[in-house]
């Protein structure tokens, strides 16, 4: 699939800020050749430029906007074009201060930083409704222009009157009476209930911070109002010109909004990969980015864009590490493996002031060439170009898993109190289960509980802390097991309605029959604590955290508990179910432990992993049509013996036996 219709190729370049030196005319005829030198054929531009663009309200400046983009055209350079609305001119904030967000504890911001902005705001609307428009009648014909780039990094809510009156409306519309609200939202606890809706007010630190139902439905708001203004802005540039896509950049483990649900609304997905990287042993790293690149490639089921990544470090981080040799080429390599059809950097060029005046770039304060990171940089640029013509038309290897991962469950499950209060930890043990997986060079989606979702394809469906169950979610995994699938859940699933009521019957909810369990009581235990698992085999697996009771009703234990109480008890059961066979894993187990089991379970399914070779600690393997990336993120070298000839597709070697280096990646093609 083609995510740039304009230019169907690897995107390599990233965020250019030139109205930061329009002053310097020398400097913006330097940076065109550079780009050429370092491969870059794409940049975003004017992303936080609305200052530039409108230095007065209502008078625009446009003629360094059209020189620099002449300037890369000619230099066959493409443009990826954002609209300014991630950071409003002092002049719109003064002028008219409702623009400005109002935070938690009810007081309204002043002028600075990005982000600051009211959606639901009318004149911020009407503001941005008309630069946008400008923009896109000025430049969407110019054959430069591939891609709209929405905003930045989306981020954060709102509490004005103007957002407090949105929030009564959607939830009027929700629950359509008081009554049906004031029931699932269970406010006969501590004399909480509404008698009007002018009483609700969002969740503050201030005020209401206690009613878990109230905390979820403003989530659920605040990305309503998110995926509004994106589609507001969207539509506003593609009324000029509707055949350039539009992206947002998403970020990591974001928790603020449901990106399956803001990705609806987006033509395609981009995000923004910044790993801490050791440059030791950086295994979990690895596994951890491996894992947002899946994520944003099965938001909407295509490829997508990297959109920032650092050739180097950041400036944010509490150690701002470098990256190390070969570490630049290997993340990039990364993203391309999972599905990304760029790698683009945040920035070109430092900048001379202010907050990421240290932020790495491509090019340093000193604008030189010779740098570790500008070759650095032109490596990716050189391999990127020679796999274009054989991978760019390649979509990543079908995976046969799908994890579970739904950000109402999130929300849910981080805010209950229970357990390990604040420490339950929803994406951490996801990303735990995905670990395993990706060890054994497995592909992985993820998918949610929306109702559009389907499972029919997957022969293994991985359900971590599935608490909230939505939509049915229960008749979909019956179904899936039924017709075959194999089903893993774990612990604290089935628990609450779609509200964040409870479910007034046994866990998991309407699922017991196929499970042939209940889970009775969850002990959480402390820090300093473990218990031990006994399987069926002999072996022992370790439990810490969370240890569920589980009472069987007909399934078949695989693992029990050796010490405190329940000594003896099921931890770990399976149970057959029609044509298929679901597992109920009822205790928080370790990473070896888990590796254990997923390495017993996909062996006995037979699933296809990127290449059948044994894959040492630390090293992963992926595949891309029929080119396989073999990554190396020990920190030490591997070799790894492979399964017939391959071709190098970065040497041109053929190969049968691999020595790696640490944080080298190696790009193979079968031999014929």
């Amino acid at each position: 699939m083609t995510l740039t219709p304009r230019f169907p190729h690897f995107l390599h370049g990233g965020d250019y800020n030139p109205d930061q030196w329009l002053s310097r005319p020398d400097i913006l005829e330097q940076d065109v050749q550079l780009m050429t030198k370092a491969g870059v054929n794409a940049v975003s531009l004017g992303i936080f430029s609305w200052a530039a663009l409108e230095p007065e309200e209502d008078h625009f400046s446009f003629s360094w906007l059209d020189q620099i983009i002449e300037r890369l055209w000619q230099s066959g350079i493409h443009v990826i074009l954002a609209t300014p609305s991630g950071a409003r001119p002092a002049w719109l904030a003064q002028k008219y201060p409702e623009v400005l967000r109002v935070g938690e504890d009810f007081t309204r911001n002043h002028f600075g930083g990005r982000h600051n902005h009211c959606p639901t705001s009318p004149v911020y609307r009407q503001k941005v409704q008309k630069i946008d428009t400008l923009l896109a009648q000025r430049y969407a014909n110019h054959p430069s222009v591939i891609l709209w780039h929405i905003s930045n990094e989306f981020s954060g809510d709102c509490r004005c009157p103007l957002c407090q009156a949105r929030f009564r409306a959607f939830l009027q519309e929700r629950y359509g009476t008081l009554d049906e609200l004031n029931r699932a939202w269970c406010t006969g606890f501590w004399s909480m209930s509404y008698s009007d809706w002018s009483q609700i007010e969002p969740p503050s630190p201030r005020g209401q911070m206690s009613n878990l139902s109230l905390l979820l439905d403003w989530r659920r708001f605040s990305t309503k109002q998110c995926k509004d203004f994106i589609a507001f802005e969207k539509a506003t540039v593609q009324a000029v010109c509707p055949d350039i896509p539009c992206t947002t950049n998403l970020m990591e483990r974001f928790w603020d909004y449901d990106y399956f649900d803001l990705a609806e609304v987006l033509d395609l997905v981009s995000w923004d990969s910044y790993p801490a990287w050791t440059g030791k042993d950086d295994e979990k790293v690895a596994c951890e980015f491996a894992m947002n690149h899946d994520m944003m490639r099965s938001l909407k089921d295509q490829p997508f864009l990297m959109m920032e990544s650092t050739p180097s470090n950041v400036n944010w981080k509490a150690v701002n590490k470098l990256k190390r040799p070969g570490a630049h080429l290997l993340s990039s390599m990364q993203a391309v493996a999972h599905g990304s059809q760029s790698v683009l950097y945040f920035q070109w060029r430092q900048s001379r002031g202010n907050a990421e005046m240290f932020h790495g770039a491509v090019v340093s304060h000193s604008g030189r060439d010779d740098t570790r990171v500008f070759q650095d940089v032109a490596q990716v640029g050189h391999v990127l170009k020679s796999l274009d013509s054989v991978l760019y038309p390649q979509q990543v290897q079908k995976s046969e898993i799908c994890i579970l991962y739904d950000w109402n469950c999130r929300w849910a499950v981080e805010y209950a109190q229970t357990g390990l209060n604040g420490q339950m930890d929803y994406h951490g043990r996801a990303m735990a289960h995905y670990h395993s997986l990706w060890r054994l060079g497995l592909p992985v989606d993820f998918r949610d509980m929306r109702k559009q979702t389907d499972f029919s394809r997957y022969r293994l469906i991985i359900c971590p802390q599935t608490y909230l169950f939505m939509n049915d979610i229960e008749k979909k995994l019956r179904e899936f097991v039924g017709n075959g699938g194999v089903l893993v859940i774990t612990y604290f699933s089935g628990i609450a309605d779609a509200t964040n009521l409870a479910f007034l019957s046994d866990a998991p909810h309407d699922l017991t029959d196929v499970f042939g369990l209940r889970e009775t009581e969850m002990d959480a235990l402390y820090p300093d604590e473990e218990n031990q698992i006994r399987m069926e085999d002999g072996s022992l697996y370790k439990a810490y955290g969370i240890c569920s009771l589980l009472a069987p009703e007909g399934c078949s234990v695989k693992g029990v508990y050796t010490k405190d109480f329940y000594a003896g008890t099921p931890a770990i059961a399976s149970h057959v179910y029609q044509s298929g066979e679901a597992w109920y894993i009822g205790a928080r187990l370790d990473q070896t432990s888990l590796d254990d089991f997923y390495a017993k379970l996909t062996g006995k399914l037979q699933l296809t992993r990127a290449i059948n070779a044994l894959l040492p600690h630390g090293v992963t393997a992926h595949r891309r049509g029929d080119t396989v990336f073999i990554e190396n993120y020990s920190g030490l070298p591997a070799s790894i013996d492979l399964p017939g000839t391959w071709s190098d597709l970065i040497t041109h070697a053929e190969v049968q036996h691999l020595d790696l280096e640490p944080f080298q990646v190696r790009i193979l093609h079968p031999e014929t």
